[in-house]
């Protein structure tokens, strides 16, 4: 099975991103607006529930923190993928790297650059029409983030919640 683990931010900055993603990501059905902390792996049954129990210590020792959204941004020309810009805070690296440390560590394709995505797969000459009007929205957004979920993607390539972990919790 496919798992990955991810931040979702509150109700209304998703709507914020949704009001994006249901004209420009073609990956607006199959999940919720997020950001991304521990990229897509395979683990079996067996595998997910040690690996659970991994996730779960990283909770405990995580600390809530204030998410700050800054900007519309686009990682072009790398890839047509336009994103709110999440500020890089020191909360946030650290569980990333907790997240990516001893029996969790796994190759990553990029540089981790915190950011909820609201488009993406456009040609050349729709991102750059999106991306020079979306990159005047103000998205300004502020809220604390204290927990982070394991997804897991069905057969249909829908992801659903498998389990979540509240920061300093067991």
């Amino acid at each position: 099975m496919k798992f990955g683990v991810v931040l979702f931010p509150s109700k209304k900055l998703q709507d914020v991103a949704n009001s994006y993603r249901k004209r420009y990501d073609p990956h607006y059905s199959l999940i919720a607006p997020h950001l991304t902390v521990k990229e897509v792996f395979e683990a079996s049954e067996t595998e997910i529930e040690h690996i659970a129990a991994q996730l779960r210590q990283v909770a405990k020792d995580a600390k809530p923190f204030t998410l700050n959204v800054t900007k519309v941004s686009s990682f072009s020309p790398v890839n047509n993928v336009i994103y709110l810009k999440v500020e890089q805070k020191a909360e946030l690296t650290a569980l990333y790297n907790m997240l990516h440390e001893g029996q969790l560590k796994q190759p990553t394709e990029y540089t981790f650059i915190p950011h909820i995505t609201i488009s993406q797969r456009l040609s050349d000459d729709e991102h750059l029409d999106v991306y020079s009007q979306l990159k005047l929205v103000d998205v300004a957004h502020e809220e604390v983030i204290d927990r982070f979920h394991l997804m897991y993607q069905l057969e249909n390539d829908t992801w659903t919640v498998f389990e979540t972990f509240r920061f300093g919790k067991e």
